[in-house]
């Protein structure tokens, strides 16, 4: 590798830490964001309410995301605000200034809203009126949403640990502890409680099951290996959330592969190679990804045959996919909200939702997609 390379891949490198993982650039780094085509716009969403919270994302690269819990939905602002609305209405129900940094954000489950902080805290509020429950001090900050089923409260902290605490009073069930790299992107993907069992992927390209009431490991499998000579080319984190579908557990990593792993024992039931720092979503028999290039593709479930491959959006730095009737939708770092037709692939309406950009995940319900962009806008919009 020349001295050039390695320092165009340094730069490279300084750009992901800066945004977040947002987005990988091509080869050529003059290349620009592509520019939104015309095309016929064929659903119209109508948006059914909107509410400020707070100063949304903030300075630094949060990706807060809003929780869903029965009737309520939860949202949480890097200046410590967090907000309780129906979900239906928008009304809200209560608005608490916590006055906290807030990184990691939100969980709801059990009667309780659960956020983690810059200075190494997580927080569990009553969903009721959003009274203080507990504190409980952690390892480090605390970047993605900690995680509750109403019995344990699940967290993940940047120097590689997961912590279990009492849902009832925050005290410390147990820590997992993993290997943090020499260099790894800024972010973290939250656990998943499902059972008795808690899944949490980690910066080191390997994701564990570890039993909820006692912290002993059930399995460990690796998503992905390290490859290359500098500690630029070995990143392997996987920020995207584990998704669980039946007894299934979907996940992937940065520069390695996507995964299909059995819940119960760990053993990959699918795979393929591939790079993504987002979310996978499934539906219509297809697994959706975004990779480093913003592309969005649908792969057949339980084979490696790519669908469809949409790069109307490529490094458009968009979010997550998640999935709504017939549809795939992602918003990008201009805060377009983009409708993807499950089908074929093709953009079938788009919506700005906040010049601000939306980095924080789309959450979909119902006929009803729910949106938090970056200035701390949380709009509710729905099919027709």
């Amino acid at each position: 590798m020349n001295m050039s390379y390695l320092l165009k891949r340094i730069g490279l490198l300084l750009a992901l830490l800066a945004l977040g993982a947002c987005s990988i650039f091509s080869d050529d780094e003059s290349e620009q964001p592509a520019e939104l085509q015309r095309f016929d716009q064929e659903i119209e969403l109508r948006q059914v309410w909107s509410e400020s919270i707070g100063d949304g994302q903030g300075r630094h690269y949060n990706r807060l995301a809003p929780a869903i819990d029965g009737e309520m939905i939860f949202a949480a602002a890097a200046d410590g605000t967090v907000v309780a609305l129906d979900k239906i209405s928008g009304d809200v129900r209560w608005r608490q200034r916590t006055g906290e940094e807030i990184t990691g954000g939100v969980g709801a489950a059990g009667g309780m809203v659960v956020f983690g902080t810059r200075d190494a805290q997580v927080i569990a509020l009553s969903q009721t009126d959003g009274e203080r429950l507990w504190a409980t001090a952690v390892s480090s900050e605390v970047l993605a949403a900690p995680q509750t089923d109403g019995r344990v409260v699940a967290a993940q902290s940047v120097d590689g640990r997961l912590t279990a605490l009492n849902a009832s009073d925050g005290v410390q069930r147990w820590v997992y502890d993993s290997t943090v790299p020499a260099l790894s992107l800024r972010g973290t993907s939250k656990p998943l409680i499902s059972g008795n069992t808690v899944v949490a992927g980690f910066a080191s390209g390997i994701v564990a099951a570890i039993d909820a009431t006692n912290g002993l490991l059930i399995w460990e499998e690796r998503v992905a290996v390290p490859q290359g000579r500098y500690d630029i080319d070995r990143i392997i984190d996987i920020d995207g959330d584990p998704v669980l579908s039946g007894q299934t557990v979907f996940i992937s990593s940065f520069q390695g592969n996507l995964l299909g792993l059995d819940l119960a024992s760990g053993r990959i039931v699918w795979g393929m190679p591939g790079s993504s720092y987002n979310s996978l979503a499934l539906g219509l028999g297809n697994i959706y990804w975004v990779n480093n290039f913003s592309h969005v593709l649908a792969v057949q479930n339980n084979t490696e045959r790519t669908v469809w491959e949409n790069e109307d959006l490529r490094l458009r730095r968009v979010n997550s996919p998640v999935t709504i009737n017939n549809y795939v939708a992602v918003a990008d770092f201009e805060g377009y909200l983009h409708l993807i037709s499950q089908i074929d692939g093709r953009i079938i309406s788009r919506d700005r939702v906040d010049r601000s950009g939306v980095r924080a995940n789309i959450l979909s319900e119902g006929d009803t997609l729910y949106v938090y962009s970056n200035s701390g806008r949380l709009v509710a919009l729905r099919l027709p």
